[in-house]
């Protein structure tokens, strides 16, 4: 376990650890389909269909078959193909562009902004996501997230679990990958993170998936140093 007293950075993953994608996306265009009068859609399907898009769209970029390309252009490519899947018609390209800003407007888990104040008073704290600078900003911005630098795959130009997009933020901050801990509810991306050597902790979100999830209800010990319960969790045990 990396010493608390040796960690000066918290970089985090966004999109299922600090804010609930499944639940938010789903009631952003709920209330847009209700308002555009749009009927026998299951939002919530469509929200899991559309995130169930997310992985196969950056590996494209992650294996070298396209050039690095931003996630709210992967996002929209993704849900232009939902729209047609589920008989969507007559929309707009900005009714659509605002479909596909329901990822800026993430609500955060009920811990997220008291645990990140409290670890920002000792650490520096950034996301570490795959989301593009300007989705994690506006993101921030309405949800009220204290960052103090956005980091992540659009300034590594590399998406995780990649390990450029780990190192890339260590030496952004001038700090070595021992001085960085990646939070994260994912085993697999502190999986990552843990082999270019940063510190690692799982804080669980045991209902990202929904009700009846079966990954990453705990931290996995080969390759997780701290597990809490929830980022007030965290901080306690970082001495914040």
């Amino acid at each position: 376990m990396p010493m608390a007293a040796d960690i000066r950075a918290c970089i985090f993953d966004v999109f299922g650890t600090v804010v609930d994608w499944r639940n938010s996306v789903s009631r952003d265009l709920a209330a847009f389909g209700a308002d555009k009068g749009i009927s026998g859609v299951d939002w919530l399907a469509f929200a899991v269909a559309w995130r169930k898009l997310y992985q196969p769209a950056m590996e494209e970029v992650r294996s070298g078959r396209r050039a690095f390309t931003v996630l709210d252009v992967l996002h929209r490519e993704s849900l232009v193909k939902l729209i047609g899947e589920f008989g969507i018609t007559g929309l707009s390209a900005a009714e659509i562009d605002h479909m596909n800003r329901a990822w800026h407007r993430l609500d955060p888990w009920p811990d997220a902004v008291a645990g990140l104040t409290r670890l920002k008073s000792r650490h520096v704290i950034a996301p570490c996501s795959n989301g593009n600078i300007a989705l994690i900003v506006n993101m921030a911005k309405r949800a009220g997230l204290p960052w103090d630098c956005v980091l992540g795959a659009e300034t590594a130009r590399a998406y995780k679990p990649m390990p450029e997009a780990y190192l890339a933020a260590c030496r952004m901050l001038d700090l070595q990958p021992a001085q960085v801990l990646m939070v994260a509810a994912h085993n697999g991306d502190l999986k990552a993170a843990k082999a270019q050597g940063l510190g690692t902790a799982f804080v669980a979100r045991p209902t990202e998936h929904g009700p009846d999830q079966k990954t990453d209800l705990a931290a996995d010990t080969s390759v997780v140093d701290i597990a809490a319960d929830s980022f007030v969790d965290l901080a306690h045990k970082l001495g914040c």
